[in-house]
């Protein structure tokens, strides 16, 4: 984890500096060998970017609010039957960022593609701008989430009894969220890598409150994360919160 400025100044500022070819055709494809944590006690990042909201949300309250409309949990999974109250953590991938995707716990994996609502993507380049160019987020700039295509990935993990969601979001002309596998329901260890977005994207990671378990969160909003190496949340039994 690193602090927003921080990334700037290191990963960013190195990478700025060479060409868009590079950057475009090799830099953007990087999948670095990462170290798998295995630890059942956490719920770790399933993408590298920048945290943008973290919210205790009802299916229908707005995560964000977004010139003048309210975007919820119904709306984020085109669901409206989606009832469920949930923790939601939204991670801004970057052009800088390896867009590589990864299991935060480990679970049975089924996806559904979500086209767009209209006949293109829309972008997301001035989210980027704002986090990179002036360290903050425009909420009024994040139209996309309205509009674009998405995977909604459901994550049945045995560890909690209970499934999750991976919420994968493509942006303006790319249209490209490749899943390793085509199988459903497919096995996957924790932290391993299931997808992978093409340029700038966002993942949000949605955890329906538990009456066995609660959700600690770990991370604060607008720092860095890497997926498969940074923890998002701590698990708790209820009525043991210390003792895990």
């Amino acid at each position: 984890m690193k602090q927003l400025n921080e990334w700037i100044e290191t990963d960013v500022k190195r990478a700025k500096e060479r060409s868009i070819k590079w950057l475009s055709e090799e830099y953007f494809f990087r999948d670095p060998a990462r170290p798998y944590y295995i630890n059942q006690d956490f719920f770790f990042s399933p993408a590298d970017g920048i945290i943008l909201y973290q919210k205790i949300v009802r299916p229908d309250e707005s995560l964000v609010e977004i010139k003048g409309k309210h975007y919820t949990l119904q709306t984020a999974m085109h669901d409206s039957s989606y009832e469920k109250e949930s923790l939601v953590i939204g991670i801004f991938m970057t052009f800088y960022d390896i867009h590589v995707n990864r299991i935060p716990l480990g679970g049975y994996l089924s996806y559904q593609h979500i086209e767009p609502i209209a006949s293109c993507n829309r972008p997301m380049l001035n989210i980027e701008k704002d986090l990179i160019s002036h360290n903050r987020v425009n909420p009024d700039d994040a139209e996309y989430l309205f509009y674009n295509e998405r995977m909604l990935n459901t994550v049945y993990s045995p560890s909690i009894q209970q499934s999750y969601y991976i919420l994968q979001i493509g942006d303006y002309d790319v249209g490209v969220i490749v899943p390793f596998t085509t199988k459903q329901h497919h096995a996957y260890f924790q932290n391993r890598r299931f997808s992978q977005i093409r340029y700038g994207s966002q993942v949000d990671l949605i955890i329906p409150l538990s009456d066995h378990y609660e959700f600690e969160v770990l991370q604060t909003d607008e720092v860095h994360v890497e997926a498969g190496v940074d923890p998002l949340i701590k698990i708790h039994p209820r009525g043991n919160k210390h003792d895990r």
